[in-house]
């Protein structure tokens, strides 16, 4: 039959436990070491070593023997059950009402005497009854609770984010600038369709990953993103529409709908440990170093989201066929729209220069459709008149500028000036009522005469 250790015996095998510690002489650092040796020798936790040599230097060896008194629910009143049950409905009533306040409600009511209850006490019960605090956070969040999903096919879903990136000296005069990480990543698989370092978080950044990503895999169904303001512009909205994607927006203050990629960027913190041993000085050897990582690291390396295999294995062996679109549908896709007026000139003033759009179209308003990343060339659409292109405009020796004009604006050549016919025509027509009104006047006055 086993029996309870007294109270004697557990003390001295806390006294055994402490006794190195007691030693005269010991340095703070030697005794901070010696007390990790302890709690690794004795298996128990270095804050207990420390807990039980307190407890010997204020009490001896006394203060080494357990407590002998009655359980901690011994010392509870009669009816704590019920007091429980008051402040479940408090709790239920109000699922952010803090303990504290539970307990002055009770106070209050009458329901307990002042300074009678725990609030350790009452949140341990609260607790083990399923209505903690932690527990009614989950409760009350908006929306359905978070559970783990995946897609069950290849380019369904890209989820997308942006990471801060290292310090780099690519500034002015070598000035130190924080670039940015721009990352899709597919559901399913976990393969990453695009990921890349920029010196900037502009809009422009997610148009080249996603360019590059659909590029390379196709497009996907829909893509989840945060409610960034680089997601949420019109143009990323704009091409989503055109190209047929969905573009979903997780909710604020809600990233566990991410966690495919948010999980991918905790294992960039392991790439860029290793990045600042290289001491890169370029983005160019920054993306490089990125592309060696996820290629030969990353997508070969078993996942456990993906029951032991590789990104790459289940990004390839998926059955899901990809869809490829057409380079010119995806490069138009991809333009950004501004609205322009034609000078005088037939020219239009964007991006700080100058592009010829034709006197056809002088002091009219055009749509500018330009892809940001080359604007040597730009299309301009108008209501009446086919879709073109503009190029930057080149000064010359010579500033005139002969166009022809569209037929049916060209100056004509009249015979003569209808203004002036329009005049004479005017001017028999008044001089033929005042002949009338005279003979008429004649008349009465010799008819007044008989």
């Amino acid at each position: 039959m086993r029996t309870k250790n007294k109270p004697e015996d557990a003390a001295a095998q806390k006294m055994l436990m402490i006794t190195p510690l007691l030693e005269e002489g010991l340095d703070p650092q030697r005794v901070i070491e010696l007390k990790k040796e302890l709690s690794e020798k004795h298996q128990v936790s270095y804050r207990t070593i420390t807990r039980y040599l307190e407890a010997y230097r204020s009490n001896g060896f006394e203060g080494l023997k357990p407590s002998t008194g009655g359980t901690r629910e011994s010392t509870l009143p009669d009816h704590y059950p019920e007091i429980v049950e008051q402040a479940i409905v408090l709790r239920r009533e109000c699922p952010t009402r803090s303990v504290s306040d539970i307990i002055r409600i009770l106070e209050l009511e009458g329901v307990v005497s002042a300074n009678t209850l725990s609030r350790s006490t009452l949140q341990r019960h609260l607790q083990s009854a399923g209505f903690g605090t932690r527990q009614m956070k989950i409760y009350t969040k908006t929306g359905a609770a978070s559970r783990r999903f995946q897609k069950p096919h290849r380019c369904m879903l890209f989820q997308g984010d942006i990471k801060y990136g290292p310090y780099l000296p690519i500034g002015n005069n070598g000035e130190r600038r924080q670039v940015y990480l721009s990352v899709f990543i597919d559901d399913a698989t976990r393969y990453i369709v695009a990921a890349k370092f920029y010196d900037n978080q502009k809009v422009g950044i997610i148009e080249d990953s996603l360019r590059s990503a659909i590029m390379l895999y196709g497009k996907p169904d829909s893509i989840y993103v945060d409610n960034g303001k680089q997601y949420r512009s019109e143009w990323l909205r704009k091409a989503c529409a055109r190209l047929g994607i969905r573009l979903l927006f997780a909710k604020p203050y809600h990233p566990e709908g991410k966690g495919k990629v948010e999980a991918f960027n905790r294992r960039i913190d392991s790439f860029l440990s290793e990045v600042a041993l290289q001491k890169v000085q370029t983005l160019e050897e920054l993306n490089h170093h990125l592309d060696n990582w996820i290629t030969a690291h990353y997508h070969k390396s078993p996942h456990y989201g993906l029951g032991g295999i590789s990104p790459e294995t289940a990004f390839r062996t998926d059955t899901r066929p990809l869809k490829f679109i057409d380079t010119a549908e995806c490069a138009e896709a991809f333009l950004h729209t501004t609205e322009r007026e034609v000078d005088k000139t037939g020219c239009i003033s964007f991006d700080g220069r100058k592009y010829e759009v034709g006197l056809q179209l002088i002091g009219r308003k055009v749509d500018v459709y330009y892809d940001p990343a080359w604007k040597d060339e730009v299309e301009i659409h108008h209501k009446d008149f086919p879709v073109f292109r503009a190029k930057v405009l080149q000064i010359g020796r010579n500033c005139a500028i002969r166009t022809d004009l569209p037929e049916r604006v060209q100056a004509l050549e009249p015979e003569n000036s209808r203004l002036l016919e329009g005049l004479n025509k005017a001017n028999r027509s008044n001089r033929v009522r005042k002949e009338a009104a005279l003979v008429f006047r004649k008349n009465r006055e010799v008819n007044s005469n008989v």
